[in-house]
């Protein structure tokens, strides 16, 4: 898997996970916008840290500036 996740989409990303997972955790919400919460919360965390987003690659979109060693 080449990265396609990098520099403000990383942050962003990291951002938005933290700020729904602080929401589903702790906001008087039903069981089922919890669960949609850290859900997406964990999609989004997941894929700054592994640097890869299957979503930016069937689009075709690289945010990631990392140089192909040839």
């Amino acid at each position: 898997m080449k990265p396609n996740v990098g520099g403000i989409d990383r942050i962003g990303r990291i951002v938005i996970g933290v700020v729904l997972l602080v929401v589903g955790l702790a906001a008087p919400l039903s069981a089922t916008w919890q669960i949609v919460a850290l859900v997406v919360a964990a999609i989004a965390l997941v894929t700054a840290f592994v640097q890869f987003c299957p979503l930016n690659a069937l689009l075709g979109i690289n945010t990631c500036k990392v140089e192909e060693k040839k």
